[in-house]
């Protein structure tokens, strides 16, 4: 049995981009002769078993018309099952269906519990391969204050960021800040904030805010330098990218930029290779292989940094990025067809987890006395 899935959507802001992502894999892996499941996460978080070669006007309006329902099961022998015909809705577990044969999963599910170690961890459960980052990999590089702090103590250079909050007082650098949600992907959300007072506000009032919020200095005179990385089937760098925001007076590369263009990251405008000096080439090369150690990457990532002038700062890792950064990869002389299959191949030569209950042998029950005793 060797049919992979491809996983897409989700109850994610960045449910559409992960359509497109996810159904550019399914319709290169079908190119390449090979057999594929497609499973539509909606919006909803229902699971469907959709047709491989779905267009993305098909998803406009929810589940595409044929849809079959499925159910994830976090157990032992579980995986994706089918619904039983005419209980849609139902567990299927009542059946005792047989979960579908699928040999590795590839993750498109950009942001959101995508991306956050929550699909990765009902994965490891059910036992299913999957690629991408492993649960720790995607709930360090979705936290973008425990990311920061990460590099921070590898000793490589990042701006300073601290939670925005009501109840504590502003930072040690005078305003104005940059506002990003403290767990989210991509550009949405971040806002420019002239002061404290204006930062909290937005903390208050964004949605996309709610979970918590970070700030951290605005350089208006930065700008974005990208490089995509795997580790399998050995340690590679993508060319140097250099993303293009839509105005010279746009205060920041947002969303806007980044992913409505048709294709997601792939049509978006950039310089590709980056036109920089070679000294700055070394050094954002060299912190991209510290990166790839800390963040435990795995899969394909995205390595964001921010330069100006002399200096540079790393600033996030999306470790499931716009059309798994194929685009990247391209000019490195590694298509998207090879891109996948060495995916699905690190999936199931470099498991994302073991779990092991080695050294839990009964004795700390049998010496523990009673419940009561220790309650007393």
């Amino acid at each position: 049995m060797n049919q992979p899935a491809v996983i897409f959507g989700g109850p994610s802001p960045e449910h559409d981009v992960s359509v497109l992502t996810g159904l550019q894999a399914a319709r290169a892996l079908a190119k390449a002769g090979t057999a594929v499941e497609a499973i539509y996460w909606s919006k909803t978080a229902d699971f469907f078993s959709v047709g491989a070669g779905s267009e993305a006007a098909d998803f406009a309006g929810g589940v595409p018309k044929g849809g079959r329902e499925l159910k994830l099961v976090a157990a032992p022998g579980g995986g994706f099952v089918a619904a039983r015909p005419g209980v849609i809705g139902r567990s299927s577990l009542l059946g005792k269906e047989k979960p579908l044969e699928i040999s590795a999963a590839v993750n498109c599910c950009h942001g959101g519990p995508g991306e956050d170690g929550t699909l990765q961890g009902a994965l490891d459960l059910a036992g299913v391969p999957y690629t991408g980052p492993t649960l720790a990999g995607a709930a360090l590089g979705m936290d973008k204050l425990a990311f920061g702090a990460s590099v921070a103590a590898a000793g490589l250079p990042s701006l300073p960021r601290v939670t925005v909050s009501a109840e504590r007082p502003g930072p040690p650098w005078p305003g104005p800040y940059i506002v990003k949600p403290r767990f989210g992907g991509s550009s949405i959300g971040i806002e420019v904030a002239e002061d404290w007072t204006a930062a909290v506000a937005l903390s208050r009032s964004s949605v996309h805010l709610r979970r918590g919020a970070v700030a951290e200095p605005y350089r208006p005179s930065a700008f974005d330098v990208n490089v995509a990385i795997r580790v399998h089937p050995q340690y590679q760098l993508s060319p140097l990218e250099r993303p293009l925001r839509s105005t010279a007076a746009a205060e920041i590369l947002n969303y806007r930029d980044k992913y409505v263009g048709g294709e997601g990251m792939v049509s978006a405008p950039r310089e590709l290779p980056a036109r920089i000096p070679e000294s700055l080439q070394k050094a954002l090369g060299d912190a991209a292989a510290t990166v790839a150690e800390v963040a435990m990457v795995r899969g394909v990532a995205r390595l964001d940094f921010l330069v100006e002038g002399d200096e540079w700062f790393v600033n996030e890792i999306n470790t499931i990025p716009g059309s798994l950064a194929k685009y990247l990869w391209e000019p490195a002389g590694v298509p998207f067809g090879q891109l996948l299959a060495d995916m699905l191949a690190e999936a199931t030569l470099r498991p994302s987890c073991r779990h092991d209950a080695t050294g839990s042998d009964g004795t700390a029950l049998q010496s523990a006395g009673t419940i009561a005793s220790k309650l007393a």
